[in-house]
């Protein structure tokens, strides 16, 4: 006759701690894939000149009253392809132009929708659009001065946002043309920018100076142990965001 130990008997009280299991060491056994992409800001830069060409070109009278759902369906693409952009700059791990280009590309559906459709008091409600999104640009500047082709961009774009709204809400006609060649400008920069970073792409070394400074400089001449650090602290890595 055998007798069970106390270990040995199962525990069926209702609330009794179960035994606790630890897990092995997992570190060694694991392996984190990268997958590289091509850049897709070139593109977002571009879609943002072409737009705003478009738009500006509205504004400065150079196309008339009557082309405002013509221009909204121009401009409408730039929907579709800035969203793109967005979502492989969040697959590139850049969440600076990833949130910047999906915040662009929802601009462009909210302008191409109102001037299509030419809602009820539409040019106010985007007056009031773009002094929101006047406050977003003026916050993601303090984050993108080291990647200098983002901020120029930024920069250039923040007056055109002000006057855009400002023209909205008080109907002023002098203002409106002053949007109209600041997008211009946007246009300019934006395309500046995309043609810089497509011929640094291409040629694998910088051809035209773009002006990165510290991490974003670091992250394109350093080496791949400069890539991977903290690797395992990244989002779609840690557990949580």
């Amino acid at each position: 006759m055998t007798t069970a130990s106390p270990d040995d008997a199962p525990d069926d009280r209702a609330g009794a701690p179960r035994e606790r299991r630890f897990e092995p060491d997992l570190r060694s056994m694991t392996r984190i894939n990268l997958r590289p992409i091509a850049s897709p800001m070139p593109l977002g830069f571009f879609t943002v000149a072409i737009a705003s060409v478009m738009t500006g070109c509205l504004q400065l009278g150079i196309l008339g009253p009557q082309a405002r759902g013509a221009v909204a369906l121009c401009v409408l693409p730039a929907f579709a392809l800035q969203l793109l952009v967005s979502v492989l700059a969040f697959g590139a791990r850049d969440v600076i132009a990833a949130t910047l280009m999906g915040v662009f590309a929802g601009s462009w559906l909210a302008y191409a929708l109102v001037m299509f459709t030419g809602a009820a008091d539409g040019l106010r409600v985007l007056g009031v659009f773009n002094l929101a999104f006047l406050c977003f640009g003026a916050l993601m500047t303090a984050v993108t001065r080291p990647k200098r082709a983002l901020w120029f961009v930024l920069a250039a774009s923040l007056p055109r946002w002000a006057a855009t709204g400002l023209a909205g809400l008080t109907g002023a006609e002098w203002l409106t043309r002053t949007s109209g060649a600041l997008g211009l400008l946007v246009a300019l920069v934006a395309t500046y920018a995309a043609f810089a970073l497509m011929l640094e792409d291409m040629r694998a070394e910088e051809v035209l100076p773009i002006g990165r400074r510290g991490p974003a400089r670091a992250a394109v001449h350093g080496d791949l142990a400069v890539q991977l650090r903290n690797l395992e602290r990244q989002a779609g890595v840690r557990r949580t965001l």
